[in-house]
Parts: C-alpha cells; structure tokens; sequence
C-alpha cells in the first residue's frame, strides 16, 4: 500500500509539473519525446545491423532532434507573442496563430513516426502496409489543411 501511495504521489507531481511547463496538452509533448527517442534507437539498430554505425552520424541524429525541439518552442513562442501583441497593443484577436504550434508539432511528430517505421522496415520487421499508407495520407491531410486553411 505504500508503494502505491507514493508511486501516485510521484506521477501526480510528474504529471503536475508537466501540465504547469506543457500545458494541458503536455501528454503530445511527452509523445513527441518518446518518439524522438525510438527513432533514434531504431535507427541506431538498423545501423549497427547494416554495419553503418558512425558516432559522428548519431551526434548529428543527437543534434537534429535538438534542433525540431527548438523549432516547436519558436512555432509555439512566436504566436504567443503576437497574441498578445494583438491584445495588448492592436485590439485585434490574433488567438488562431496558436495553432501554427500545434501544426508544427503535428508535422513533426508525423515525420518521427515514419522515421521509426521506415527504419524498422530497413531492419527488416515486417510492419503493417496500413501504418506506412495511413501515415502518408495523415502527412498530406495535414499538408492540406494548411495550404486551405483548415481544420
């Protein structure tokens, strides 16, 4: 019984300090990291199978995935600055920017997700034909979306 009342006091105050930093929605975040971290073990095995592992490859993997993070805290910083701009400044409602952020982290999290399939195909698991397509159709459904303005 212990156990359990601190294994929920810890996730409490996991999941606490997520939302305080993330937002609500700081389980996408979570997610995004997650794969992040998959992607990076799938590609590093599918490496060290084809006998192509370079530590100098896998800091540029490092660093490139340093890099998306740095590119969703601009796409989510820069909206919320003209947010607020518009507020404060311009008395115009400029809230819809918020979801360039979300676009952007939907994007990415798509392209992570095809990485780790495209590299569990490459080390030679049979993964389901429906994950690769629907994959796709999610990227350009999202693609779209974006060229018309759409939810």
């Amino acid at each position: 019984m212990k156990f359990i009342d601190k294994y929920n006091a810890v996730v409490g105050a996991a999941v606490t300090v997520l939302t305080a930093i993330f937002g609500v929605y700081w389980y996408v975040f979570a997610g995004y990291l997650l794969c992040n971290a998959l992607d990076y073990i799938t590609g590093w095995a599918k490496a060290r199978k084809t006998h192509k592992e370079s530590s100098s490859i896998g800091i540029v993997g490092i660093v490139k995935k340093v890099g998306y993070w740095i590119i969703v805290l601009v796409a989510f910083m820069i909206p919320e600055l003209f947010i607020h701009l518009g507020q404060d400044l311009l008395g115009i409602n400029l809230s819809f920017l918020a979801l360039l952020g979300w676009f952007t982290l939907a994007t990415l999290l798509v392209n992570e997700i095809r990485s780790i399939l495209e590299n569990l195909v490459e080390y030679g698991i049979n993964v389901p034909e429906f994950l690769i397509r629907g994959l796709a159709i999610t990227e350009k459904l999202i693609s779209a979306g974006a060229d018309t303005g759409e939810k």
